[in-house]
């Protein structure tokens, strides 16, 4: 079980980091199926169906998810179209037109599905967001060996959702990633979905057998797998520390400083997305001007304008405009803080040579 601080977050890194070491070692033993065209190779596995034919991702990684649950573990996949071998199967991937979650049938093409995973998100499932919504919790909780009840497991449910499932989802589904009618400015053929596709028998390929396509099944199986477990594995030894940090230091944002305003890593680490998210959580106002952090190669202290939104580069407050693009005792002089090291010509950051000039730019930049 994990060491924990309030809420659940976790706090003992080491132990993260000593399970993230099977998570991919595990993953192409568990791609490993046995496959059959519908008669039982072995009589006391589970059975999970998916249609035979060219395969995509969606089917590929829900497969390898489903395997993963107690209730299908290592079960024998069955690739077929045949209505009469799909009905006597325990479970049922993109094929069969019925989402019966009672019943284990997960296929998204039949009229009028419109299911989504929740939680704030709008994306209609494939069938690997059907299994991941049903089963994704049982296998972040396995694979951390906690109970499902722990809070980090729904943390990572969602967090492994957004960054990693949605985008299978929505690419399966044929769903634009941005509202236009513009044509891309170039072709992206790079991102899972796309390699996984690859897998597929090349249509110059002498040899179209059954077997020689659940071999290429299987591969895709491996690859999909292998990615989902690595965001699995990012997502508890990176992004939930690194939430942690940013929680903690929002929670003492006023001892730095009193408006509020400033705040202070205890330790660096990737902090932009978490402050966004945890600003509307913890419904903080005013938002976080400034976050200052120690630079591990230089020693100096760093003092960055936190963003208008993540993905834009204009700041809520720049660094004012007298200092940017000054250097050492110049940007002292003008700036009346010793220690002074640069400020950037955009004046998103600026650098001093300890904490307190850093503070003391932050407390000055607030009021120009």
């Amino acid at each position: 079980m994990f060491a924990a601080t309030r809420g659940g977050l976790l706090s003992n890194f080491t132990f993260i980091r000593q399970l993230a070491r099977p998570l991919m070692a595990d993953a192409t033993a568990r791609a490993t199926a046995p496959f059959s065209t519908g008669s039982p190779i072995n009589s006391s596995l589970k059975r999970v169906g998916t249609h035979n034919g060219s395969f995509h991702c969606d089917e590929a990684l829900g497969c390898f998810m489903i395997r993963l649950s107690d209730k299908f573990s290592n079960a024998e996949i069955v690739r077929t179209r045949d209505p009469q071998v799909l009905e006597g199967l325990d479970a049922v991937l993109d094929v069969g037109g019925v989402y019966d979650p009672s019943q284990d049938r997960y296929d998204h093409h039949q009229k009028g599905f419109e299911e989504v995973f929740g939680h704030g998100f709008s994306t209609k499932l494939s069938s690997a967001g059907l299994v991941y919504k049903h089963f994704g919790r049982e296998i972040i909780a396995k694979e951390l060996k906690v109970n499902e009840e722990y809070p980090d497991v729904h943390r990572l449910y969602l967090a492994v959702y957004k960054s990693f499932m949605e985008a299978i989802d929505a690419i399966d589904n044929g769903i634009n990633q941005y509202d236009t009618d513009q044509p891309p400015k170039y072709v992206n053929n790079t991102h899972l979905s796309s390699r996984v596709g690859r897998f597929n028998l090349d249509w110059t390929d002498p040899d179209q057998s059954q077997e020689k396509e659940n071999e290429a099944f299987q591969r895709a199986m491996s690859l999909a797998g292998s990615e989902f477990l690595d965001s699995v594995r990012f997502h508890a030894k990176s992004w939930l520390p690194a939430r942690s940090i940013v929680m903690e230091t929002l929670e003492a944002r006023h001892a730095v400083d009193p408006s509020g305003e400033i705040l202070v890593l205890t330790k660096f680490c990737p902090w932009k997305l978490h402050l966004f998210e945890l600003e509307m959580e913890m419904k903080i106002d005013p938002p976080i001007k400034y976050v200052l952090y120690e630079d591990e190669r230089s020693k100096n202290w760093r003092i960055q304008a936190v963003a208008v939104a993540p993905d834009r580069f204009e700041s809520r407050k720049s660094l004012p405009s007298q200092w940017r693009g000054l250097r050492d005792d110049e940007l002292s002089r003008v700036s009346g803080i010793p220690g002074c090291v640069f400020v950037h010509m955009s004046g998103f950051i600026g650098g001093n040579q300890n904490f307190e000039g850093a503070l003391s730019m932050a407390r000055a930049a607030l009021k120009m």
